[in-house]
């Protein structure tokens, strides 16, 4: 079925004729023809291929749309939580997702389980939500488990009711700016390349796609070459009678223990290594999302880049691989294990540790020692430093540190969401402004929640009042956010 071209609901107003504004020239720049020339990211700068060599692609028109005011790339828990902030806020916003669907490592990850989620906003909206649709697992409003399909038509309509226009199996392939503002950013998906323009852009891709693309300078791991913290590949499986199988299952039957999660990690592990597997996961976790499903966290993947798509692609095969030999070995036993069987690994590696864009504040290790307030604290983290280990070596001898630290309640600043080398950009969830050992902390998707949230109104109110981001005061924005939650 042929769909109409995005440019083709462009008012003339709404920028140049589309065939005359637009080229992409790999060489390192972009180029604009008959209007302000776009700088395309430094970090975007030609690079050799694996074999050394190059290939020139030539320069083309590209179909351009300006139909909105806020772009966000990104469509997991803070990317959702932006674009729907936004639009509730008066905003024309699109939202463009890699994958199937929405949630990103909630839905595509399967990842079952939220932290730090007691938060005004959002947060308490989708966790009321999913309470009526008897869609989430134990009595802690902070932390709990959720039925995957569940979370994904619950976004699906919270986007839908709130005007988003919603695109999915889409990627941000290139950013360009004018000057030192984002100005257009280029998309890939079955419709081909396509360019996308608006006053203002949120980057909740996790891994920072977007900001680096567009020339920002960034971090990751705990140097620019890592080490870094370990992928884990989620999963769902079923098991016969998962009544019988307390003492292996985290938080079972509303426990809400510490001590009960940490006792049931060790026992799966005990079993994994009696049915003669060495799992590369020190505390293999299992939950309960619902009667006899459950989430499977058996596996690491150690020093992998988040941005290295052949690494990403091998890490992904290994641990598929190493949760089917696991749960296979595990129904041999017999007992309570009996039949299980895998039901899905995720479609998304789980990812801890990606890009950190540089911001207009860097959240640090010290914020999380004195519980740092801050006066545009646009999230306040209750979760301690979670850092896994970074080998498999280290995994043996502590799977998860702290840090070291005696962890205080802390505020995230919003300009710890405004990137620092680019107007006209926020950022949302784990790829905000931030270094290490803070990173370990605020990267859980409450969190993540609650930033996408906040940058949605900031960038709302930017684009309506033809400011940029950075020019936004948070109590405006604050006060925004106030007036939505009391609608909805």
């Amino acid at each position: 079925m042929n769909t109409p071209s995005p440019s083709e609901n462009v008012a003339p107003s709404a920028g140049l004729r589309r065939r005359s504004f637009f080229q992409t020239v790999l060489s390192g720049a972009g180029v604009v023809l008959g209007a302000p020339r776009l700088l395309r990211g430094d970090a975007l700068a030609a690079q050799q291929g694996p074999g050394g060599r190059e290939f020139h692609e030539p320069a083309r028109d590209l179909p351009l749309c300006a139909d909105a005011d806020v772009i966000v790339c990104g469509g997991g828990p803070a990317g959702v939580a932006a674009a729907i902030a936004a639009a509730r806020a008066g905003a024309r916003t699109r939202l463009f997702e890699v994958h199937g669907c929405l949630g990103g490592i909630w839905t595509a990850g399967l990842l079952t389980y939220i932290f730090d989620f007691a938060k005004p906003g959002l947060t308490r909206e989708i966790l009321q939500k999913l309470e009526r649709r008897d869609a989430r697992r134990g009595t802690n409003r902070d932390r709990f488990v959720y039925e995957p399909e569940e979370m994904k038509l619950l976004l699906e309509e919270m986007c839908t009711a709130a005007g988003v226009n919603v695109l999915l199996h889409s990627r941000v392939a290139a950013a360009y700016r004018e000057g030192r503002r984002l100005a257009t950013i280029v998309t890939e998906s079955k419709s081909g390349r396509q360019a996308w323009q608006a006053p203002v852009f949120i980057d909740a891709t996790g891994d920072g796609d977007l900001g680096a693309q567009a020339g920002c300078q960034w971090d990751t791991g705990q140097a620019q070459d890592c080490p870094c913290q370990p992928l884990t590949l989620n999963a769902l499986a079923v098991v016969r009678d998962a009544a019988k199988m307390g003492d292996f299952i985290s938080f079972f039957a509303g426990n809400d223990n510490m001590a009960q999660h940490v006792k049931a990690t060790k026992n799966v592990l005990a079993e994994i290594r009696r049915a003669g597997c060495d799992p590369s996961y020190g505390m293999p976790t299992l939950f309960q999302a619902r009667d006899n499903l459950l989430l499977v966290m058996l596996n690491h993947e150690y020093g992998i880049k988040a941005f290295d798509a052949a690494a990403i692609s091998d890490a992904t095969l290994r641990a598929r691989a190493e949760i089917s030999k696991i749960v296979r070995a595990l129904s041999a036993l017999g007992g309570v294990w009996e039949g299980m069987r895998l039901v899905a690994s995720a479609e998304q590696i789980g990812v801890r540790d990606g890009r950190r864009i540089h911001g207009r504040y860097t959240v640090t290790r010290e914020d999380l020692v004195r519980g740092a307030r801050h006066a545009d604290g646009v999230a306040r983290v209750t979760f301690g430093a979670d850092i896994h280990a970074a080998t498999r070596e280290k995994n043996h001898k502590e799977t998860i540190s702290h840090g070291g630290l005696a962890f205080r309640p802390y505020d995230i600043p919003l300009r710890a969401l405004l990137a620092k080398d680019v107007d006209g950009l926020l950022m949302a969830g784990r790829c905000i402004s931030g270094d290490f050992v803070a990173h370990a902390s605020y990267r859980v998707t409450g969190d993540a929640v609650a930033m996408g949230e906040a940058a949605g109104a900031v960038a709302a109110l930017a684009a309506r009042s033809k400011r940029m981001p950075h020019d936004v005061p948070w109590e405006q924005a604050a006060e925004l956010l106030q007036q939505t939650t009391r609608k909805n």
